[in-house]
C-alpha cells in the first residue's frame, strides 16, 4: 500500500501553483515560507527572505494594520482579516514580472496555527485588482448614467429633472437659513416661426447655440442653467436677490441678442431674442416651487405681451399694493 502523503517535492510544486501569496511566520515573525506567487510579485525570491523578520524586510508595515493583525492572531489564536477598503495594498506587490508601476490591490488574511509546540502564522495574500477595477468601472458607469439622467440630450445643459431637484434643494436651504434665492424662466421669442421656416434640424442647432450662450453667462458654480422644455429655459440662482437676478437676466437677454442669429421672416424681430421672467423667494408669498414657478411664468408671459426681448421681475409688494 502506497503512502498517501505528499512528498516535499510535490508539496513545493503545489505551493508553486497556488494562485495567491502564502507566507508563514514563526512566533518571532521570521519568514519560514514564501511561495512562488509572492516571489514573482515582490521581486524577492524565497532564499533571499527566509529567516528574515517580515517587518524588518518591509519596514513600512511596522505599526500598520497587518502587524497588529499578526500580533492579535498569535495572542488570541483567532484568524484576522484586513479590510481591502482600509488596507488596499499593504505589501509592495506588482503584476507578475513587472516590479514597478501601481501596486496590485490585495485582500489579506492572517491565520494562526501550531505545529507541535511551535506557533506559526499563515498570511494569505490575494490579488483582487481585477475585482476592484470592475467595481470601479461599474461605479463609474452608474455615475455616468446618473449624470446623463440629469442632462438634456440635445443642448448638454441640465434637464427639467435636474432643474426641479436643484430648485427644491435650494428652496429648502433658503427656508432654513432665511436666505435669498431667485429663479429665471425664459423663452426664445417666436421659436415656432423659426422652426417652421428653417426646419427642425436648424431649430435644434439654434436651441443648442442659445443654451451654450445662456449657460456661459452664469459664472458661479452653484448657479444652474437648465432646459425647462421645448424652447424654454430656466435658471436657479442661489444667494441672489431680485435686483441681482434682474442684472443676470438682462446679461442673458443681451448675450442672446448679440448672437445675431437670423430669425424667420414671420418673426417679430429680425434676430433671435429671448424674453425672461424673474421671481425671488419670499417666505410669506413665494415660499415653494409651485409659487415661484407660477410667478416667474407670469412675468415671462408679461415680457411676451410687452413686446418680447425684455426682462420682467416679479414684485410681491407692488402686486399686493
Amino acid at each position: 500500500m502506497s503512502d498517501s502523503s505528499l512528498s516535499p517535492l510535490l508539496s513545493a510544486r503545489v505551493l508553486g501553483l497556488a494562485q495567491l501569496g502564502l507566507i508563514v511566520l514563526d512566533a518571532n515573525h521570521h519568514i519560514v515560507m514564501w511561495n512562488q506567487w509572492m516571489a514573482s510579485r515582490s521581486g524577492r525570491s524565497a532564499h533571499r527572505v527566509l529567516g528574515q523578520d517580515l517587518f524588518d524586510l518591509y519596514g513600512e508595515l511596522r505599526g500598520q494594520r497587518l502587524e497588529q493583525a499578526v500580533h492579535s492572531a498569535m495572542q488570541s489564536n483567532l484568524p484576522q482579516q484586513l479590510s481591502p477598503a482600509l488596507n488596499p495594498s499593504p505589501f509592495p506587490l506588482y503584476p507578475a514580472g513587472s516590479w514597478g508601476g501601481e501596486r496590485v490591490e490585495q485582500a489579506v488574511s492572517v491565520t494562526p496555527f501550531s505545529e507541535g509546540k511551535e506557533r506559526y502564522c499563515l498570511i494569505e495574500v490575494s490579488d483582487i485588482s481585477t475585482i476592484v477595477n470592475r467595481e470601479r468601472q461599474l461605479r463609474s458607469q452608474a455615475e455616468q448614467l446618473r449624470a446623463q439622467s440629469y442632462v438634456d440630450g440635445l443642448t448638454g445643459i441640465a434637464n427639467r429633472r435636474h432643474f426641479d431637484v436643484a430648485l427644491d434643494r435650494e428652496l429648502r436651504r433658503a427656508s432654513r437659513h432665511d436666505g435669498q434665492l431667485s429663479l429665471l424662466l425664459m423663452d426664445i421669442d417666436s421659436f415656432k416661426a423659426y422652426n417652421d421656416h428653417f426646419g427642425h434640424q436648424q431649430g435644434d442647432a439654434c436651441l443648442t447655440l442659445v443654451a451654450e450662450a445662456f449657460a456661459a453667462t452664469l459664472q458661479r458654480p452653484a448657479d444652474l442653467a437648465a432646459r425647462y422644455g421645448g424652447e424654454e429655459f430656466g435658471a436657479v440662482l442661489p444667494d441672489t436677490s431680485a435686483e441681482q437676478a434682474a442684472l443676470v437676466a438682462e446679461s442673458i437677454r443681451a448675450k442672446i441678442a448679440a448672437l445675431a442669429i437670423t430669425h424667420a421672416p414671420a418673426a417679430a424681430r429680425p434676430h433671435v431674442t429671448m424674453s425672461i421672467g424673474v421671481a425671488t423667494f419670499d417666505k410669506d408669498t413665494l415660499a415653494d416651487a409651485a409659487a415661484m414657478l407660477a410667478a416667474a411664468d407670469s412675468c415671462l408671459y408679461a415680457a411676451k405681451k410687452a413686446g418680447r426681448d425684455c426682462v420682467i421681475v416679479h414684485r410681491p409688494q407692488a402686486d399686493a399694493a
